[in-house]
């Protein structure tokens, strides 16, 4: 019998590939039925790409105003009291701390 089968041998793995190529072509990662996948996906990056050169943006303007020519003194002052961690003598801080841990459940009145 595999005597009788040596010549469909070559046919069947033939058929054996344009069936998994087909399969791929459909299902695949860049099959033809994927095509909602990838729109979904652009508009993802299109939105992190937007929220990226907004954030550009604004830290172009922050460089700008913190060069020599035209220097802001607020922003400066602003970014030493961050960077330091100090704050001026005529300033008012108001500390927060965190509100305290409720142990078990609270009770329903």
């Amino acid at each position: 019998m595999p005597e009788r089968m040596k010549p469909y041998f070559p046919s069947a793995m033939l058929l054996l590939l344009i069936a998994y190529l087909g399969v791929q072509a459909l299902t695949g990662q860049r099959g033809l039925l994927s095509g909602g996948e990838r729109d979904a996906m652009l508009t993802r990056r299109e939105a992190q790409l937007a929220g990226i050169l907004e954030q550009r943006r604004d830290l172009e303007i922050r460089v700008r105003y913190l060069r020599t020519d035209s220097l802001s003194r607020d922003l400066l002052e602003e970014r030493a009291r961050a960077v330091l961690g100090f704050a001026d003598p005529r300033d008012y801080v108001v500390r927060v701390s965190a509100p305290p841990a409720a142990e078990g459940p609270t009770p329903r009145a």
